[in-house]
């Protein structure tokens, strides 16, 4: 039972770093990106082939992935999100539900179909409980618990934060006061492109590397998203914990009613939500 709980602590921390993108995208742009999925698989094709590159160090390597997306998420951007903004929420998931069925095609054309392993970096244990604990999923939950600590100081405490965070309350507002809001906008994507690249290669070590591997995770964060409220730093960071071990336990217990039961918990919080109001 203890593996089945970290596996789930670990599952939580790959979908927070997956989930805050498309939350903070929504929060301040108001678009459903599903194109997030896209990004995130490109990243860890990025790290293999910069593994070899940098002779196998890690993060080095992840680090280049990052820098690597960053231009693609800029272009997307740029040139078909912003054209999205205060448009019907219908045709942002049509224009990004493109953009990702683009980038897999284009994906699976240069780095073949064929599942890729990526090995652990680390590739030590610790004992706990008389259970060994992979040191690598240690530091993935670590890693998870800084970028919300980080994320939280970013929009309370930064310039940039406080003007995004002003943005959000009244758009025109603030560009009356000469600040260009697109600039900021596309800061925010970048940073939300960035994190999903970063749980792509964190969580790849622990899979394998494959073109749909974004679809996969695509539909759980939306309801971690969800049940953690669309924005909310604080929220999104529970419950991806929270469906993290919902997917875990219900695994350990019947593998096939894994993911049903995270729609079901979403479900619940949507019902309760509403008799609340």
């Amino acid at each position: 039972m203890i593996q089945t709980l970290l596996y789930g602590l670990t599952i939580g921390a790959i979908l927070y770093f997956f989930a805050i993108g498309l939350s903070i995208t929504f929060g301040t742009m108001q678009i459903i990106n599903f194109a997030h999925a896209m990004v995130y698989t490109l990243g860890v094709y990025f790290l293999i082939t910069f593994m070899p590159v940098v002779r196998d160090f890690f993060p080095l390597a992840t680090l280049l992935a990052i820098v690597a997306v960053v231009p693609v998420a800029y272009v997307m951007e740029r040139f078909v999100i912003r054209r999205l903004y205060g448009e019907s929420l219908d045709y942002a998931m049509i224009a990004t539900y493109a953009l990702l069925l683009i980038g897999t095609d284009v994906i699976k054309y240069v780095w073949g179909n064929t599942p890729q392993p990526v090995t652990d970096p680390i590739g030590i244990s610790f004992q706990l409980f008389g259970i060994d604990v992979p040191v690598y999923r240690a530091v993935i939950v670590l890693m998870a618990v800084l970028v919300f600590a980080g994320l939280n100081l970013f929009f309370k405490k930064s310039i940039v934060g406080k003007i995004v965070v002003a943005a959000l309350e009244d758009t025109e507002g603030v560009r009356c006061l000469g600040l260009n809001v697109d600039k900021y906008f596309s800061m925010i994507f970048i940073l939300g492109s960035a994190l999903a690249v970063l749980g792509g290669v964190l969580y790849a070590p622990i899979s394998t590397a494959e073109p749909y591997m974004g679809h996969d995770i695509l539909l759980i964060a939306f309801a971690v998203v969800i049940v953690g409220g669309m924005g909310n730093l604080t929220g999104t960071f529970v419950s991806a914990f929270l469906l993290g071990m919902v997917l875990a336990i219900t695994g350990r217990y019947y593998s096939q009613a894994a993911d049903t039961m995270v729609f079901a918990v979403m479900a619940a919080v949507l019902i309760f939500r509403r008799s609340d109001a």
